[in-house]
């Protein structure tokens, strides 16, 4: 994890989106702090191209209503996130005070990504049904185990939580599933294709997860992985697995 042991900044990252032919991206938390969702929003103000940002608030706060007011004033705001998949309970995103705080977020028209792990898909089912307004994402697939070519119960729960109309899915942080600076694209294709099927390409979206990316492989060969995988699609479906559903779901101006 060395790889990750220093700063990554907005001049890092502009580069690399240029290559790779985007224009803009989505800046997410990787921290439970107010600290750093304000410093993503400082981001986004000074750099156009960080088109949003998915922050940390806590969402079991008693005063959770207020801080969503307070924080949906602020421009660049887009969702919330909380990781989930390091809560020592496997249930937490069943807890009262957390359903609470998910309960708010669709009145100020903010979004909540999943950041979980496989055995927590029958758990976000359970919580995306109860909540059938609201917007959802998968980060990561999930993070199935793809080293070990492990596709199942996760294949089926996925198909469980597509089901539910309100979530999307990101087709991103794969690589760091897969045996470490050693796998080709034909080790993701499959889970590509459970993905693909459940969700349809009207609820996907390219994601890349870097920096994180950058211990399995690099920018651009990790979005390349989705991008190639995409050419035999009509280029409706290309276009908006590539940005347009992005837009949509995050409610980007402008596309």
């Amino acid at each position: 994890m060395g790889t990750l042991r220093r700063d990554f900044l907005p001049a890092d990252f502009k580069p690399l989106l240029n290559q790779a032919g985007f224009a803009g991206s989505i800046a997410v938390q990787a921290r439970q702090s107010l600290e750093e969702t304000e410093w993503l929003l400082g981001l986004a103000a000074e750099h156009p191209f960080v088109r949003g940002v998915v922050g940390w608030v806590d969402l079991r706060a008693g005063d959770i209503r207020d801080q969503l007011a307070r924080y949906s004033r602020r421009p660049g705001l887009v969702g919330v996130r909380h990781v989930v998949h390091d809560e020592p309970d496997d249930n937490f995103m069943l807890t009262p005070e957390f359903r609470s705080g998910i309960s708010a977020l669709d009145e100020f028209g903010l979004t909540y990504d999943l950041l979980l792990f496989p055995r927590h898909l029958p758990v976000a089912t359970r919580l995306v049904r109860e909540f059938p307004a609201q917007s959802f994402v998968l980060d990561h697939i999930a993070k199935p185990a793809i080293a070990r070519g492990e596709t199942e119960p996760w294949g089926s729960d996925i198909r469980r939580l597509a089901e539910n109309p309100n979530v999307y899915c990101k087709l991103s942080g794969m690589v760091t599933e897969a045996s470490w600076a050693d796998w080709r694209p034909d080790d993701f294709r499959g889970y590509l294709d459970v993905i693909a099927s459940a969700f349809g390409t009207g609820r996907l979206m390219i994601g890349s997860d870097w920096p994180v990316c950058t211990v399995s492989g690099d920018f651009l060969s990790t979005m390349r992985l989705v991008m190639g995988y995409l050419d035999s699609f009509p280029e409706a479906a290309r276009e908006a697995v590539l940005g347009g559903n992005c837009a949509t779901f995050y409610g980007i101006p402008g596309g």
